[in-house]
């Protein structure tokens, strides 16, 4: 009666092992996918979205180096010219459709070797594809960028440290520079906090557990 049992151990131990490889590998998937989702969106973008020189734009890889702390180099407006959003900071942000999704711009973070594209409005579905605008805009300086904890996409985010600079560039080429300021891990429930505080932009992702969030919290340096 102790070997049946001790067999029947055995088999639940080999069961519970080929279940957490098959987690594993499922994992791994999901975290290439992702990659390679993000990858194709980022390159299209970089490919349409104006810049100063308007010369060809960098690949995801040269723009990921943590070493190249070289920042995006902004569209020039006319001279004289006055960008739309100063004038109207409640408008929309202009939309690009990218393989059936909708992308408002480029969050990149040199330190993290971060370069990756955000779509406009978040679902589950969006996540799986790249980081999503959670809620506020650029323009307002209350936008909020949440994103999976993929190690490809905001896997790396709790390595920020205070004083790294981040750069979003939207879809028009405006570049808008960001100062990290504060790491904090909020509950997975804390909605209003997220969107609360003085932040000009916030970046979450959900820890391993899923029950929090790592935050970072950024203001603006080019105001």
């Amino acid at each position: 009666m102790n070997k049946g049992r001790g067999t029947l151990l055995i088999v639940l131990g080999l069961i519970l092992i080929a279940a957490a490889v098959l987690l594993v590998l499922y994992n791994v998937n999901e975290d290439n996918h992702a990659s390679e989702s993000a990858r194709d969106a980022l390159a299209q973008l970089q490919a349409i979205i104006p810049t100063k020189s308007d010369a060809p734009a960098k690949t995801d890889k040269e723009n990921g180096s943590p070493d190249d702390k070289t920042p995006p180099e902004a569209a020039t407006p006319a001279p004289g010219e006055i960008p739309d959003y100063q004038l109207n900071p409640q408008m929309d942000m202009p939309e690009k459709e990218v393989d059936g999704h909708r992308y408002i711009g480029i969050i990149e973070i040199p330190s993290l070797g971060i370069s990756l594209p955000v779509i406009s409005q978040w679902s589950y579905e969006a996540l799986s594809v790249a980081p999503s605008r959670y809620s506020g805009s650029v323009y307002t300086n209350d936008l909020v960028i949440a994103g999976h904890n993929y190690r490809s996409h905001f896997g790396k985010l709790s390595r920020i440290k205070p004083d790294d600079t981040a750069y979003f560039t939207d879809i028009d080429g405006n570049v808008f520079e960001y100062r990290a300021i504060v790491v904090e891990t909020l509950h997975s429930s804390a909605v209003e906090e997220m969107k609360s505080g003085e932040w000009d932009l916030s970046l979450f992702t959900c820890t391993l557990g899923g029950g929090s969030r790592t935050t970072v919290r950024l203001n603006r340096t080019d105001n």
